[in-house]
């Protein structure tokens, strides 16, 4: 399997293990985790919890336009030192995003963001560089 790809499989990943802050902050939040209205319990989370939440959406809302990209290098037949490392730079992005986000680092985390962002418009642009 290419790099890649293997950056698709653990950006999906990814997606996962950001929430598991989620669910420490709902177990945490008094009653326990509510697994019969999760998404209210989850709108009631403040600070790290809220935090933890928002950077586990974020995550579900860029995967799509990261997928877009390894797809279109990978059907133009598009590879190389290049792509490889565009998807593993936004792999690298996401894992300091997650960090940063849970840790309050606003601006910092948005700057992350915009690498990881730009990784994925340049991985849907690569045919044509």
């Amino acid at each position: 399997m290419s790099i890649p790809f293997w950056c698709l499989f653990f950006a999906a990943l990814l997606i996962y293990l950001a929430k598991i802050p989620v669910a420490k902050a709902m177990r945490e939040e008094g009653g326990g985790y509510d697994n019969r209205n999760p998404r209210a319990q989850q709108a009631r989370l403040s600070g790290l919890g809220a935090r933890a939440v928002a950077a586990h959406q974020n995550s579900i809302e860029i995967f799509p336009l990261f997928a877009a990209g390894v797809l279109v290098a990978h059907s133009t037949q598009t590879q190389g030192y290049f792509i490889d490392l565009l998807a593993a730079l936004f792999v690298v992005s996401r894992v300091l995003y997650l960090f940063l986000y849970w840790n309050d680092k606003s601006s910092l985390r948005s700057l992350v963001w915009v690498v990881g962002l730009l990784c994925c418009l340049l991985l849907m642009l690569s045919p044509a560089l």
